[in-house]
């Protein structure tokens, strides 16, 4: 499934003009973000924001129940696929001009450092090593972007082309199946081809392994990317920023790469991904796939975990909740230890148990309310935290709350009344 056709019938479609530069995608896209919003025309071109913003449109596009998100992308790690090549791949129905001005690319806030492609997920290969990443990205000029490398995969990958005297061959996509965007966030060991694990989820919710088609560096990517760029990341450096990141507050200036584009196409009808920087799209694909690590690390300490969540109030990045089910007294606190293992940028975790609903945050504080005491808070001072928290100094202090009604207790007193289901 492409991104155009999972634009249905429950889109709000804008008409007017939009002119990219101004604030006014970002003001339509905030006025309801839980509604996919399409641009029918910024810079003569379509545009759709808000397009993965809930949990449930992800599950809808992989296909799966919103309830099975995290095993299946869980199950996707641990069983790659192959991916399918093509010959026709539709991101080549149009050779564009080397033109990124043209291209309907967004200002997002006023003190923003320039337009910014923010759902670009970036392919790139050096000497067999192989990695897909999501990069914020800022317009330069007509075939030059400044490019925010966080010391991650492609950062190693690009400096160790620059050890050997070279310039790192990538292709950007833009507009691009669930599964793709999914697995350029997860975590996986360096090398690793995360196509793979997207062709898994593919296979998995859909029956078919995802397609890919060659580039003319010779990159495979998704066949049915929206818009491809090619170029390579070079050796001159730019200030990149100030730019919105997921806190919803403007991140710092830094001294970055820069990107030269050599080639573009696109398919027939392009529609170019806007994600909101600090929005529900920005929060869900960014913070949504670190769950099955979390998932992971905590049943290696706790068996019976019935699902993790990674909290909008806390960006889906600073802030977690896990329900499990108890074996023994301690359970509570290993499986907090666990969690900040499985995402080190977390520096809040709630474990409750698995009667409570973690998607509902008001059962989550009721559980934190009636079920524990101060005694049960666990506080880790001078951890390594996440630089996108604006409190952060050179270190975090971290804080788990075992929620849990502990085992010694009579559980009836814990629990809420209900009303018998009436036949």
């Amino acid at each position: 499934m492409s991104l155009r056709d999972f634009l249905g019938e429950k889109v709000c479609t804008i008409g007017e003009n939009v002119d990219p530069v101004s604030t006014k995608i970002t003001e339509i896209l905030l006025e309801d973000q839980s509604a996919t919003v399409l641009f029918e025309n910024v810079k003569g071109k379509k545009a759709a924001g808000n397009m993965f913003s809930t949990r449930k449109k992800i599950a809808d596009a992989m296909n799966i129940p919103p309830e099975k998100i995290v095993e299946h992308i869980l199950s996707a790690l641990d069983s790659p696929c192959k991916t399918n090549e093509v010959t026709d791949p539709e991101f080549k129905s149009k050779t564009m001009s080397v033109d990124l001005t043209s291209l309907p690319i967004p200002k997002y806030y006023p003190q923003d450092g320039g337009r910014y492609i923010t759902a670009g997920v970036i392919v790139a290969e050096y000497k067999g090593k192989k990695n897909i990443s999501f990069h914020r990205m800022m317009v330069m000029d007509k075939s030059r972007l400044a490019v925010r490398l966080v010391p991650r995969h492609l950062f190693t990958l690009y400096n160790e082309a620059k050890k050997d005297g070279k310039e790192l061959d990538i292709s950007i996509c833009v507009g691009l199946p669930a599964e793709v965007l999914i697995a350029a966030a997860v975590s996986t060991d360096f090398g690793v081809d995360e196509l793979t694990i997207a062709s898994s989820m593919c296979k998995a919710g859909r029956g078919k392994p995802l397609d890919v088609g060659r580039c003319d560096n010779g990159l495979l990517v998704p066949a049915s990317s929206d818009y491809v760029m090619e170029g390579k990341i070079t050796f001159e450096t730019t200030s990149e920023g100030p730019f919105v990141d997921i806190t919803g507050t403007y991140d710092i200036v830094r001294e970055q790469p820069v990107i030269e584009i050599k080639k573009m196409w696109s398919c027939e009808d392009p529609v170019f991904h806007l994600l909101l920087p600090g929005g529900n799209d920005h929060f869900l694909l960014m913070g949504l796939p670190r769950e099955p690590m979390i998932l992971k690390t905590v049943r290696q300490a706790v068996p019976r975990v019935k699902n993790v969540r990674l909290t909008e109030g806390g960006c889906c990045w600073l802030n977690g909740v896990v329900s499990i089910a108890k074996n023994k007294e301690g359970d509570g606190m290993n499986a907090v230890l666990a969690a900040f293992t499985g995402h080190p940028s977390m520096k809040q975790v709630i474990i409750v148990d698995d009667d409570i609903d973690i998607f509902n945050d008001r059962e989550v504080e009721w559980a934190v309310a009636t079920r524990m005491q101060g005694d049960r808070i666990l506080r880790i001072p001078g951890a390594a935290g996440s630089s996108l928290d604006p409190s952060t100094e050179t270190t975090t202090y971290k804080v788990g709350y075992d929620a849990t009604i502990p085992l010694s207790k009579d559980r009836k007193p814990f629990e809420k009344a209900r009303v018998a289901d009436r036949k």
